[in-house]
Order: structure tokens, then C-alpha cells, then sequence
């Protein structure tokens, strides 16, 4: 893949979003950080207000009620990390922050962010990646664009 210079690369998950820009030009890419976003882990005492309940028993079956399963906090945070990051690339393509955008995301967030973008930002839309790059090095990056492997984490 080439970039042109000042590409917006977007490297995102539940719980980390960097924002990289191109310095280079579409023959040499030079990713350097813009900026970051990171949301802290809470633990599930912090997110959790009651234990799982019971559910009743369907009227007349005679049967006990089951056990309701427990909601993922956790997943549901970074559902909600993903959300307010598309509001904000939302926000930058409105307000011409960018021409170009690639988006780096494993497949979960890419499912959260795909169906939040705005027209501005698919028009500006030029690649997507679905894969987890969030603590690899601004090279391993790099070489994904390109197309070369990345050296094993």
C-alpha cells in the first residue's frame, strides 16, 4: 500500500487508539505519533453494582427460573471506547483534519467503528487493516502497510 504524506493512519482497540501521520511520501512511509487515547482497565468491583439475578420461572411450565448471565463490563467498556473514537475521527473529517485515513483494528472494534463513520470520513476512507497493532512498534506498523511481514512479537 502506498500513503500519501500527511496520511492520518488510525491504530485502534478496545482500549488504545494512536493516532500516526505520514511524513513521508507514497514511495517512503515515515509514521510519526500524533497523538494518543488510552482508557484504564477498571476492575470489575469498580464496574459491577450487584451480583447476577435470577430469572423467573416461565408462568405455569412448573420449571425453576435459571441463573441470568452476567453482562461483560469489560467488553462493553471498550464497545463504548470504540464509539466515542468514531465520534472523534468524526469530528476530525468535519473539520478537514485529514484527506486520507487508514484504519488499523482487530475485527471487534472495526465492527464497532464501521457502522459510526460518517460519509466524510469513508469518503476519505483509503484502507483498512484487521489486526490487532496497538502495542506493536511504529515499524511493525509500518512494514503492515507496505506489505511486508512483521517481525514475530
Amino acid at each position: 500500500m502506498t500513503l500519501a504524506h500527511d496520511t492520518l493512519v488510525l491504530v485502534a482497540d478496545g482500549r488504545k487508539a494512536l493516532f500516526l501521520r505520514n511524513h513521508g511520501d507514497d514511495q517512503q512511509i515515515d509514521l510519526r505519533t500524533q497523538s494518543h487515547r488510552a482508557r484504564e482497565d477498571r476492575k470489575d468491583s469498580d464496574i459491577k453494582t450487584a451480583p447476577a439475578g435470577q430469572s423467573p420461572a416461565p408462568a405455569g411450565t412448573g420449571l425453576a427460573g435459571g441463573t441470568m448471565t452476567e453482562p461483560d463490563f469489560h467488553q462493553q467498556e471498550e464497545d463504548r471506547f470504540a464509539r466515542d473514537l468514531a465520534e472523534k475521527v468524526n469530528a476530525m473529517a468535519l473539520a478537514g483534519a485529514f484527506d486520507a485515513l487508514v484504519v488499523i483494528a482487530p475485527a471487534r472494534t472495526m465492527g464497532e467503528l464501521r457502522p459510526l463513520w460518517h460519509k466524510e470520513v469513508t469518503a476519505r476512507l483509503v484502507g483498512e487493516h484487521v489486526k490487532e497493532m496497538t502495542d506493536r512498534p511504529i515499524p511493525d506498523i509500518e512494514a503492515l502497510l507496505v506489505g511486508e511481514p512483521a517481525p514475530p512479537s
